[in-house]
């Protein structure tokens, strides 16, 4: 199975702008620039964004398998993933992953659900693919 975006960039780095668009139309001409990238405030998105967003749908996917598999029917999992992009001697790096998790699990209790997190962490398509850190972060609400 593939999956697949289109990206295009016009000018040069500092000055041009780019769009973005997935094969399934969810996003569809999303604006991206150096300063969406590099620059707080400014509309538009970037590649680590995308990244987190992948990240979190992903994760919050396999944390629900997880808990199905455990016989737990989850009414929500609800995940912030943030990437953290780093300026390293050997240029720009996505460094780190933060994942915060939030889950209304009836039936689940606290350490369940800490368990079956870090599993889905582990499992999750997007956790394997990343070569960064991955920190995580499990509430129970």
């Amino acid at each position: 199975m593939d999956r697949g975006a289109w990206a295009e960039w016009k000018g040069d780095l500092k000055t041009g702008k780019g769009s973005i668009t997935t094969d399934s139309g969810a996003l569809k001409a999303g604006v991206y620039s150096f300063t969406t990238r590099f620059e707080p405030g400014v509309t538009g998105t970037n590649p680590e964004e995308l990244i987190a967003a992948a990240h979190a749908g992903c994760f919050s996917m396999a944390l629900s398998a997880q808990l199905s598999n455990a016989n737990l029917k989850p009414e929500s999992v609800k995940t912030k993933a943030t990437a953290t992009l780093e300026k390293l001697e050997a240029g720009w790096t996505v460094t780190k992953v933060r994942l915060d998790v939030e889950g209304k699990v009836p039936g689940c209790d606290a350490a369940k659900f800490q368990e079956l997190a870090e599993k889905a962490k582990a499992g999750c398509p997007i956790s394997r693919l990343l070569k960064a850190e991955i920190s995580m972060q499990a509430r129970l609400l």
